[in-house]
C-alpha cells in the first residue's frame, strides 16, 4: 500500500514539473521509451530464468538435489536445527540455497516459501521464529557463484563479457551472507520474546 502511494507521488511530481516547465512532450516520449525498455529487459531475462529453472528441474530429476541436500546437511543442521528431523524441510532449504547460489532468486522463491511454511510456528501465527529469520536473511543476502540474472541484464544491455563481475559478486555475497546470518543468530540469542 505504501509503495502505491510513493509511486503515485512520483508520478504526480513528474506530471506537475513537466506541466510547469512545458516539457509534456519529452515526458510522454520518456514514458514510452521506458515502457519499451522494460518489456525488452523482461523478455531477455525470461530466457535466462527459463534456462536455469530447467537446469534446476533436471538436477532434481537426476537426484542431484538430494545429493546437494546431503552435502549441505552439516551446514543446514547448524543454521536450521529443525532440518535434522524434517527431511522435506532439508530438501526445500537445499533447493532454495542451490538456486540462490546459481543467482536465480526468482527460481529460489517457491522453494523458499515452502521452507518458510515448514519453519513457521503454527502455535504463534504472525511471529517469525529464529530459524525463519535466518532463512529470510540468507535469501536476501544469498551467496552467488553464478549471478545468472545479473549476467542476463548485462548481456541485454550490450556487455561484451557479462560474467566479468564474478570476483566482486563472490566477495560481496559471501561477506553479506556471512554477516547477515551471524547478526540474525546473535540477535536471536539476545532478543527473546516470550
Amino acid at each position: 500500500m505504501v509503495m502505491s502511494w510513493i509511486w503515485s507521488g512520483i508520478l504526480a511530481v513528474s506530471l506537475l514539473c513537466a506541466g510547469i516547465l512545458g516539457r509534456g512532450r519529452e515526458l510522454g516520449a520518456a514514458v514510452l521509451q521506458g515502457a519499451q525498455s522494460g518489456v525488452t529487459l523482461a523478455v531477455s531475462m525470461a530466457g535466462s530464468i527459463c534456462l536455469w529453472s530447467g537446469v534446476g528441474n533436471l538436477m532434481d530429476h537426476a537426484g542431484l538435489t538430494e545429493l546437494l541436500s546431503r552435502l549441505l546437511r552439516p551446514v543446514l543442521r547448524r543454521l536450521f536445527p529443525s532440518s535434522r528431523t524434517d527431511s522435506l524441510l532439508r530438501q526445500h532449504l537445499s533447493a532454495n540455497i542451490c538456486a540462490n547460489i546459481l543467482g536465480l532468486g526468482n527460481a529460489a522463491t517457491p522453494m523458499g516459501i515452502l521452507a518458510a511454511k515448514r519453519l513457521a510456528d503454527p502455535a504463534r501465527p504472525g511471529l517469525a521464529t529464529d530459524e525463519l529469520c535466518r532463512l529470510i536473511v540468507l535469501n536476501t543476502a544469498s551467496i552467488q557463484l553464478i549471478p545468472g540474472n545479473v549476467a542476463a541484464v548485462r548481456a541485454s544491455l550490450g556487455s561484451a563479457s557479462p560474467f566479468d563481475i564474478l570476483p566482486a559478486v563472490w566477495v560481496t555475497s559471501i561477506c553479506s551472507a556471512g554477516l547477515g546470518v551471524t547478526a540474525a543468530w546473535l540477535l536471536g540469542k539476545v532478543w527473546r520474546h516470550d
